[in-house]
């Protein structure tokens, strides 16, 4: 069973859907943290795309949640903390607009979630990779929050951030998230829309666990 929470940059959906399976204690899947090793492991070729797609064909990318944190492994390595430098998201908006590299990052997580009970965030889930899913929420910010959440996420984990370059660096991805010709950012015409602007934390999860903890219960 899978239940996506789709968004743009800084919706919150990430954190909320890791409080859920917490919550609920059902698995967590982070699609774009897989999207992040895929653009580490591009970097780390000189960004050279001939090497890159060699390299990710041969690659193996690996995960599980444990004690709130959704790990990811590239081959066999440990990469939770490098996947979340500015320069990864700099680029990863790029790098998972590569048609090939989203065919690789799709069939990850449907393979994944052919056993248990999932609940995951990203930003086609609910259109392209999950169209049947279970349940699908869609969650919206305004530029303002969404940069804030992420400045705040880098500073608690010993970062440097700037508050106007990841304000800049999110706007640059919602438009790239939305014009790429692959699996762009849209709303499933069946998600429900939960706007977190003016919501608190404990507010905006507490909404999606009820509906989540429903379903579940009434498989």
């Amino acid at each position: 069973m899978i239940v996506t929470i789709d968004g743009p940059a800084g919706s919150g959906k990430s954190s909320t859907a890791r409080a859920v399976a917490e919550r609920l204690k059902i698995q967590f899947l982070d699609s774009g943290a897989l999207y992040r090793v895929a653009t580490l492991l591009y970097i780390d070729s000189g960004k050279s795309e001939p090497l890159f797609f060699e390299r990710l064909e041969k690659s193996t990318i690996s995960f599980h949640f444990q004690e709130k944190i959704f790990h990811v492994f590239l081959d066999g390595e440990e990469v939770t903390d490098k996947i979340r430098t500015m320069e990864v998201s700099e680029h990863v908006s790029e790098v998972a607009s590569r048609k090939e590299v989203r065919a690789f990052v799709n069939a990850l997580m449907r393979e994944a979630v052919k056993k248990d009970v999932y609940v995951a965030d990203g930003r086609d889930l609910g259109t392209a990779v999950f169209p049947d899913a279970d349940l699908k929420f869609f969650m919206v910010a305004d530029l303002e929050t969404r940069a804030r959440r992420r400045f705040d996420e880098l500073k608690e984990k010993g970062m440097e951030a700037d508050l106007d370059s990841i304000k800049q660096n999110i706007e640059v991805r919602d438009q790239k998230d939305s014009s790429r010709s692959e699996d762009p950012l849209k709303k499933a015409d069946d998600a429900i829309l939960i706007d977190t602007s003016k919501l608190t934390f404990e507010e905006q999860l507490t909404k999606i666990a009820d509906q989540v903890s429903d379903l579940v219960h009434n498989k």
